[in-house]
C-alpha cells in the first residue's frame, strides 16, 4: 500500500480484502462521480483505470472515504477483490472501447458474474453484447445514466435493461444512488459529499431485456435536444421581435419556471442568460459561437423514428438545428446574399410573452408525445415491455429533462396504460386546447419576420397532422401508383386490400389545353 491516505493495492494481498460489493472501471469525470455517489451510499467499490496515476490520483483526493474506495493497479487484482457474484460497472468511451474492456473482462471472470455498461452505448450494440455474453454464462445490464456530472456525483437518472437476474443484483445499489423525487413529483435537495438523500421515490426502474434501457435514454436524448432547441427559440424570438436583452429574458425564464414549464433546463437557461462575461462585462451568450456541438444520440433517435415510421419530426429539426447551426461560416456569407423580410419590435410585449410561453408549452407536449410513440413502436418491434408511466417517473428526477410536466405524462399513463399518444389524454388535450391561438400566432409572426423556429413550426405542423381525418396523401399515393405501380387501398374497400389502375384511364376525362 502507498501510504496511509492511498487506498491503491498494488497486488492482490489477502482474501480479506475481498470484500467490495461492486466495482468500477474507468476514471474519467462521469465514472468518478459514480464512484463517489456508490460510496457515498455505504457501498464498498473497487476503482480501476488504465491510466494507473489517474486512480492514484483519485483516491488520494478522495481518501476522506477510507476503506469504502479501494484502487488497483492490474485488473487481475482489481477482479479478486469483487464479491461473487461480481458487479463490474464499465465507464469508458462507447463502442470499441467498450468492446475492448469487456473482451478482457471475460477473460478472467466466472459464470454469473456480472457485466454493467453505463455508458452513452448503441441500443443495438447493447443488444448484440447482452446475447454474446449470456451465452458464454455472463450476466450483462445495458443502464443509462442521465444527469451528467451532477446527476452521477448527486443522484442520476438510471435506465437498466438486461434480464431480471441480473437487475435483481444490481438493484439495492442503483436504488440508492439515484434521484430521488417526494409523493407529488419533486425531486428532493440537498444531497452533499458523504450525506446521501434520506426518503423519497427513486428514478430507477427497470426498464426491460437486452437494449431497452439504452434505448430509453437515447430517446430521452432525443426529447432533450427538441426541449433545448424549443428553448432556443423562445429565447430568439424575445430577443429579435421584442427587442428584450439577454438579462431581461433570463428573468422571464425564471418567471416561467415558476409554472408549468417547470424544469431543469428552463432553470439554468436563465442563469446562463444571467451570466455576464468575465473579459468584456457583456453577456456571456453573446461572446458564445452559435455553432452546437452533439454526440450522436439525438441522430440515433430520428433514424430509429425513420426506420420504425414514426413521426418523430420535432426531434428531427431539433438534430437538424444543429446541424445548420455548425455551418457557420457559410451561413455568415449567405447572409450577405439571401434576403429576408425585416423585422419589427412587436409591441404589447406581455401578451406576446405569453404567446412565446404557449408555443414552448404545447410544442414540448407534442415532442414528448413523439418521443413516447416512438417507445412504443420500438416496444413492439423489439419484443419489450415497457411500463411508460414508471419511466416518466424515473425521469422526474435526476435527468438532464427532469421537469414537473412528467408528473402529468405519469398521470396520463396512470389513468391509460394504453394511451395511444399523449395528445389523446385530457389534461395535455385541453391544455393544447387551450393555448393553441397563441401558440399559432407565435409560428406566423416567426414566419412573417424571418425568425427560424424549426420546433415550434415543426411541432404545429405534427398536431394538425395528427388531428386531421383526412390527409392529402391519398393525391401521392395516386401519383406513386401512376409512376411506379406501387398501388393503393380504396376508401369504399377494407384496409388492406391494394389496387392499381392502368394510367392514363380510359375513364377518366380529357383534359383540355
Amino acid at each position: 500500500m502507498e501510504g496511509p491516505q492511498v487506498w491503491l493495492f498494488k497486488s492482490f494481498k489477502t482474501m480479506n480484502d475481498t470484500h467490495s460489493e461492486i466495482g468500477l472501471i474507468g476514471l474519467a469525470v462521469m465514472g468518478q462521480n459514480l464512484a463517489l455517489n456508490i460510496a457515498d451510499h455505504g457501498f464498498k467499490i473497487s476503482v480501476y483505470n488504465r491510466t494507473v496515476s489517474k486512480t492514484h490520483d483519485f483516491l488520494q483526493k478522495n481518501s476522506y472515504l477510507g476503506d469504502k474506495l479501494v484502487g488497483y493497479e492490474d485488473l487481475t487484482s482489481f477482479i479478486r477483490s469483487l464479491k461473487r457474484p461480481r458487479k463490474i460497472v464499465i465507464m469508458v468511451q462507447a463502442g470499441a472501447g467498450t468492446d475492448a474492456v469487456i473482451k478482457q473482462l471475460t477473460e478472467v471472470l466466472n459464470e454469473g458474474d456480472i457485466i454493467i455498461d453505463g455508458g452513452n452505448a448503441k441500443w443495438t450494440d447493447t443488444i448484440r453484447r447482452e446475447k454474446e455474453l449470456s451465452e458464454k454464462g455472463f450476466l450483462f445490464v445495458g443502464s443509462g445514466v442521465s444527469g451528467g456530472e451532477e446527476g452521477a456525483r448527486f443522484g442520476p437518472s438510471v435506465m437498466p435493461g438486461g434480464s431480471p437476474e441480473a437487475w435483481s443484483h444490481l438493484k439495492s445499489v442503483w436504488d440508492a444512488i439515484a434521484a430521488k423525487v417526494d409523493d407529488s413529483g419533486k425531486e428532493i435537495k440537498g444531497a452533499a459529499p458523504g450525506k446521501p438523500v434520506k426518503g423519497g421515490t427513486p428514478c430507477s426502474a427497470y426498464i426491460g431485456e437486452n437494449g431497452a434501457g439504452h434505448y430509453v435514454k437515447m430517446v430521452h436524448n432525443g426529447i432533450e435536444y427538441g426541449d433545448m432547441q424549443m428553448i432556443c427559440e423562445a429565447y430568439d424570438l424575445m430577443r429579435n421581435l421584442l427587442g428584450m436583452s439577454p438579462s431581461e429574458i433570463a428573468k422571464v425564464f425564471q418567471k416561467w419556471n415558476e409554472g408549468v414549464l417547470n424544469s431543469y433546463l428552463i432553470e439554468i437557461t436563465a442563469e446562463v442568460l444571467a451570466q455576464t462575461d468575465p473579459e468584456t462585462g457583456g453577456p456571456l451568450v453573446d461572446i458564445i459561437l452559435d455553432a452546437a456541438g452533439q454526440k450522436g444520440t439525438g441522430k440515433w433517435t430520428s433514424v430509429s423514428a425513420l426506420d420504425m415510421g414514426i413521426p418523430a419530426a420535432t426531434i428531427a429539426e431539433a438534430v437538424f438545428a444543429r446541424c445548420m447551426s455548425a455551418i457557420k461560416e457559410e451561413r455568415v456569407s449567405a447572409s450577405t446574399q439571401l434576403n429576408g423580410p425585416e423585422i419589427e419590435r412587436l409591441s404589447e410585449s406581455e401578451e406576446w410573452l405569453q404567446c412565446i410561453h404557449d408555443a414552448l408549452y404545447c410544442s414540448k407536449i407534442c415532442s414528448y408525445a413523439q418521443g413516447f410513440q416512438l417507445m412504443k413502436a420500438a416496444e413492439l418491434e423489439y419484443d419489450w415491455k415497457l411500463n411508460l408511466g414508471e419511466i416518466a417517473m424515473i425521469w422526474r428526477g435526476g435527468c438532464i429533462i427532469r421537469a414537473q410536466f412528467l408528473q402529468k405524462i405519469k398521470e396520463a399513463y396512470d389513468r391509460n396504460a394504453d394511451l395511444k399518444n399523449l395528445l389523446l389524454d385530457p389534461f395535455f388535450r385541453d391544455a393544447v386546447n387551450q393555448a393553441q391561438s397563441r401558440w399559432r400566432k407565435t409560428v406566423v409572426a416567426g414566419a412573417q419576420f424571418g425568425v427560424p423556429i424549426p420546433c415550434f413550426s415543426s411541432a404545429l405542423a405534427y398536431y394538425d397532422s395528427y388531428r386531421t381525418a383526412n390527409l392529402p396523401q391519398n393525391l401521392l399515393q395516386g401519383q406513386r401508383d401512376f409512376f411506379g405501380a406501387h398501388l393503393y387501398e380504396r376508401t369504399d374497400k377494407p384496409r388492406g386490400e391494394k389496387f392499381h389502375i392502368d394510367w392514363p384511364h380510359p375513364d377518366r376525362p380529357q383534359l383540355k389545353s
